[in-house]
């Protein structure tokens, strides 16, 4: 009896209070996991908020309280009789107390708890569930090899229970995803789906399914998926409802698909009431199914709605914005597309790729904007100037005609605007007013019934219900009636003009005041409104015009480029091209122009590519292009390379000192590439390899013009920054005469080739051998085109330089006949950089 008053005080009252704290903790942790339906679902939908710790004080006070009833009743009511538990509640207590660590987020000590059922209870009712409990907990600390190794064992030992066996193959499915084995996953969600009893976990299970089969490419089956939660319909949260819907429409067959059951379905999701929380998603779908029909106008209403919704979602509204962006994008109104995207990055989480994507895109669209607009005032200024004056003038009377009009229609707005501002403070004055009245209910009394009302006094007036009680309001009345109407007689037919008390006078008024509004208009010349303004903005000068030419023709190739290169938007790119070609450009522009259209014709049209290939070749036939095109250049790349790889041999050989090499193949391969990302590299390479052959000077200038020719690249603005920050240190160096204890040997020699360069290395390389200096070491340093060094290093002294120079030069197995060099390594560095050995050596001929 004892055992058993133990057992029941636990279930009825300590569990029973326990389990009540629970489960209002984990319905708060449910509620405070939104699900991200972009993403896979996890199969149970605590989410992680922050890391694990081992550290045993709850973070919830609800847990908190669970934890403790566990507690207290394994230490006050536990019965350990010869080595055995009596009362058979407290392996109740132990799985209470390690849930309640588990959606406490704290893994490790919900782990022990789960461990000690199976080592202390082993014949517990509550095994299997205590086993799935501490595998689920192995799965938040990362071990899915040993959860899935546990519980398909477990699946395979034993018969379970039907809600057991779902929750053991949810928990494989989770681990088998996180693993990337969607297969294994999919069949193990399916068991689930099918022995769960509880609706909610169906409705989840069928719609993670559907993204399963969704990622895997079977769309049949994940619509099937998907329609099986809209089946469940109220069954299921609504969410999940109106989220399969919207995955289905993902997947919708815009070839052989139903348009009309699709728009009526939608139509129907969007009168129904209860769906008014997620419209919306519901407005989005419709959008992209009107987007992907090219039916703009529609999309752009849906969207626009959804827009309006003020949806929490932050990725639907940044999808709504990038999707906008690119619907302006594609009809090249690239300054409005600007600005959505500008809005879809202020929403998108900055680690993502596409947001790396669209911020690319969006850097891209600053010179598409720059060059139109460019282009489009050129343009403007030179069609303006090629008319006769006639035509001029006509041209700027049209536009000055619709400048007024515009600005018409401006004043007119403000005037409305400006009356409804009016008629809202009235109404908020007379609103005032009366409920002033309202909270005094001031009322004139009567004395006796038979006496008349009283009036009210002046005191008592502001508080009236009645409109000519209020002062203000009468004020504000004659105002008002005064400026409608004027002044007015007090007698019958007062709306007629004739009724006024003095006709004549008040016409006069009238016609004064607006023969004054009009000669004061007339003085008022306002000085856009006229030809001459416009007229005389034009430029004039021959050399002005050619340097509009010129700018407008640059603006024109550049957006040919970016247009073939960074948007692949081809027909735009042959547009611009081929008008470029029209403007007669100068030179420089002709043949690249040339050239990229060629490329552009061999994707759109064969024999515009085959005319564009002779033109070229007849007008140009030494260029390297036309040596491109005919596979004559013998610099040209093979077709099966690509600029990247072309660029990492070239970078290979700048490493390797072939820096010769570098500066010779660059021309051509930046013609080659011309219009391309990759060129801006090449340039920076070229730089770096002409610093290293001719100086700080040189790498000066080189810099110079990579910053300057390739301003908005990361090559550009890298090179900036060396003359920024570099190159002021490197020209301050200065040859010294301070002592050192780095001392180098220089022998001057040719190419490493060269005959006499072999000969000095093969003795200096004799020299170190035969006398055993370890700590000496020799080096070939490129120094300019035709000269180098071989260098001998590891010295510390300048006197002992000296000496291995002499037995160089003097002792029979070596003789080295040419002139040795002895320089500190400070200004050894100093003439690297500024190729000034003549300067370190003038000191010595003297």
């Amino acid at each position: 009896m004892a055992r058993n008053s133990h057992a029941l005080s636990t279930k009825y009252n300590i569990l029973y209070n326990g389990q009540v704290g629970l489960d209002k903790g984990v319905l708060a942790v449910n509620a405070n996991s939104d699900d991200d339906f972009w993403q896979l679902l996890p199969v149970e939908k605590m989410q992680i908020v922050e890391d694990f710790t081992s550290t045993t004080k709850p973070k919830n006070t609800d847990f908190e309280l669970a934890e403790a009833k566990a507690t207290k009743a394994i230490q006050k009511h536990s019965m350990n009789i010869g080595g055995r538990e009596k009362n058979s509640q407290i392996d109740e207590a132990y799985l209470m107390l390690g849930k309640a660590r588990y959606y406490d987020q704290r893994f490790v000590p919900a782990l022990d708890a789960f461990n000690y059922i199976l080592y202390k209870y082993p014949n517990s009712s509550k095994i299997y569930e205590a086993k799935i409990w501490r595998e689920k907990t192995n799965m938040r600390l990362g071990n899915d090899a040993l959860v899935i190794k546990n519980i398909s064992k477990l699946v395979e030992d034993h018969d379970l229970k039907n809600q057991v066996f779902a929750d053991a193959n949810a928990l494989l499915a989770a681990s088998f995803f996180n693993l990337e084995e969607k297969d294994s996953a999919v069949a193990k969600i399916k068991n689930a789906i099918e022995f769960t009893k509880i609706n909610q976990e169906k409705a989840r299970y069928r719609f993670v399914l559907g993204q399963l089969y969704q990622g895997l490419g079977y769309k049949d089956s994940a619509v099937a998926s998907y329609q099986s939660v809209i089946d469940m319909n109220r069954k299921s949260e609504r969410r999940f409802v109106i989220q399969a819907h919207a995955k289905k429409a993902e997947l919708f067959d815009y070839e052989k698909g139903d348009f009309n059951s699709f728009v009526e379905t939608y139509d129907e999701l969007i009168e129904d009431r209860e769906n008014r929380p997620y419209k919306d998603l519901i407005f989005h779908q419709m959008a992209v199914f009107y987007d992907k029909q090219n039916r703009q106008e529609q999309a752009l209403d849906f969207y626009n709605a959804s827009l309006k919704t003020s949806s929490k979602d932050t990725y639907l509204v940044a999808s709504n914005y990038r999707n906008l962006g690119n619907l302006y994008f594609r009809n090249a109104d690239y300054p409005v597309a600007a600005k959505y995207y500008d809005s879809t990055l202020v929403k998108l989480n900055t680690k993502s790729r596409e947001f790396n994507k669209i911020q690319k895109i969006r850097s891209n669209l600053d010179e598409v904007i720059l060059y139109e607009a460019l282009a489009k005032r050129n343009d403007s200024i030179l069609n303006v100037v090629a008319m006769n004056p006639a035509d001029r003038q006509t041209y700027f009377e049209k536009y000055i005609v619709q400048l007024k009009e515009k600005e018409e229609a401006k004043r007119l707005l403000a005037e409305q605007n400006k009356a409804k501002q009016e008629n809202i403070e009235r109404n908020n004055s007379i609103g005032s007013a009366g409920s002033a009245s309202d909270q005094e209910s001031a009322k004139p009394i009567r004395k006796s019934p038979m006496m008349p009302p009283t009036i009210p006094s002046a005191t008592t007036q502001s508080a009236g219900s009645f409109y000519f009680y209020n002062p203000t309001t009468v004020a504000f009345g004659k105002v008002d009636f005064k400026k409608n109407w004027g002044e007015r007689t007090l007698n019958g037919n007062w709306r007629l003009s004739s009724g006024n008390a003095n006709p004549t006078l008040a016409a006069a008024s009238v016609e004064d005041s607006q023969s004054v509004e009009k000669k004061t208009e007339s003085n008022k010349i306002i000085e856009e409104h006229t030809p001459d303004f416009y007229l005389k903005q034009l430029p004039t000068a021959q050399i002005e015009l050619d340097n509009i030419a010129k700018e407008r023709n640059f603006a024109y190739y550049q957006l040919g480029i970016i247009y073939k290169e960074k948007f692949k938007e081809n027909s735009l790119a042959i547009a611009k091209l081929e008008q470029l070609l029209n403007n007669n450009p100068e030179e420089k522009l002709v043949l690249p122009a040339m050239y990229n259209l060629y490329k552009l014709y061999q994707i759109t049209d064969v024999n515009m590519a085959t005319a564009m290939k002779k033109e070229i070749t007849i007008r140009f036939p030494d260029s390297r292009y036309a040596q491109i095109i005919n596979n004559t250049n013998p610099d040209a790349i093979s077709q099966t390379e690509t600029p990247e790889s072309v660029y990492a041999k070239w970078y290979k050989a700048f490493q390797e000192e072939q820096f010769i090499a570098v500066i010779e193949h660059s021309d051509s391969l930046i013609t080659q590439f011309s219009g391309e990302d990759i060129v801006s590299k090449f340039e920076l390479l070229k730089a770096s390899a002409i610093g290293k052959l001719k100086g700080v000077t040189a790498y000066k200038n080189a810099l110079q013009e990579v910053a300057d020719n390739y301003p908005n690249s990361e090559e550009g603005k890298g090179a900036q920054v060396i003359l920024n920050d570099q190159i002021p240190f490197l020209e301050k160096m200065e040859l010294n005469t301070t002592d050192s204890n780095n001392w180098k040997i220089l022998y001057q020699v040719g190419s490493r080739d060269d005959k006499n360069t072999k000969a000095v290395e093969e003795k200096i390389k004799m020299f170190i051998a035969s006398e055993n200096l370890q700590k000496l070491y020799y080096s070939y340093d490129i120094y300019t085109e035709k000269e180098n060094f071989i260098t001998i290093h590891g010295i510390k002294s300048r006197v002992y330089a000296t000496d291995i120079t002499l037995v160089l030069a003097e002792n029979i197995k070596y003789k080295i006949t040419d002139a040795a060099i002895v320089v500190s390594g400070e200004n050894y560095k100093v003439i690297q950089i500024k190729k000034n050995l003549e300067t370190y050596l003038v000191p010595k001929k003297q």
